[in-house]
Formats: structure tokens, C-alpha cells, sequence
């Protein structure tokens, strides 16, 4: 399964810039929104990330790859058990991208119906002025 979700993950990657992609990307006051409802949030990225940045309060730290970019053992089993399919949830990275992936195939591959990805991650809450916490 591992080399098949990289394959996947490629595959979105390269196609990511050719449609409207399958999920919601919120700004800033999106999250916050959706925070307030009580929505959760995942920061997928990687422990060294987030003790260089800090993260946004109350957000779940799940590492969705490594800094080779491979599927990190255990992820997806985590994420569903947590979250269902007809549940919303947000994803956060530090960008964008690893979260735009991740959404295209929880949507796509795994029948997700209420994903959303933080446009410009961490960067731009940090970017703006947001508080973050250090763990």
C-alpha cells in the first residue's frame, strides 16, 4: 500500500493545478471559524516542524510523512479511527501542499465528504500574527 500511496500522491502533486480540487480551502478566518465549531484540526507535519514553529492551539500533531516523503506507518489508520468519513476535519501543514495531497485522496480514494485544507498552512497564520503554541 505504501508504494501505491506515493504513486498517488505523485499523481496528485503533478494533477493538483488542473481542476477545482475535491476539497474546501479556508483562510485564516475560515479556520477560526471552523475551530469555534469545534471542528478538528490535524497538523500533519513533521516534529521538528513543530517545535521550529509552533502550532496553532488545540490542533492534533499527526506526521502524515517524513521528510522523504513517505507515508508514515500507522497514519491513516490513526486518522480514520479518529475521524469518520461524513465527520469534518482540517488539515494544516506548513504551506499547503502536503495537505492539499492528503485532501485530494481522503476525498477522492476514501469517501471523505467535508475536508478542508488551510490555504498557505502555518506559514500564513504565522504570517499574520496568529499565536501558536509550543506543543
Amino acid at each position: 500500500m505504501s508504494s501505491r500511496f506515493l504513486l498517488v500522491v505523485v499523481l496528485a502533486v503533478l494533477l493538483a493545478g488542473c481542476a477545482e480540487p475535491p476539497y474546501t480551502n479556508v483562510n485564516n478566518q475560515g479556520l477560526e471559524s471552523l475551530l469555534s465549531q469545534g471542528v478538528p484540526l490535524y497538523d500533519v507535519r513533521r516534529p521538528d516542524e513543530w517545535r521550529q514553529t509552533g502550532v496553532v492551539e488545540g490542533s492534533r500533531q499527526l506526521t502524515f510523512v517524513d521528510a522523504a516523503g513517505r507515508l508514515q506507518p500507522g497514519f491513516l489508520d490513526t486518522l480514520t479511527r479518529e475521524v469518520g468519513p461524513d465527520e469534518p476535519l482540517v488539515l494544516i501543514c506548513r504551506t499547503g501542499n502536503r495537505t492539499d495531497v492528503l485532501a485530494r485522496h481522503l476525498v477522492e480514494k476514501m469517501g471523505y465528504s467535508r475536508v478542508y485544507n488551510v490555504r498557505d498552512g502555518i506559514t500564513r497564520w504565522i504570517g499574520d500574527g496568529r499565536p501558536v503554541s509550543r506543543g
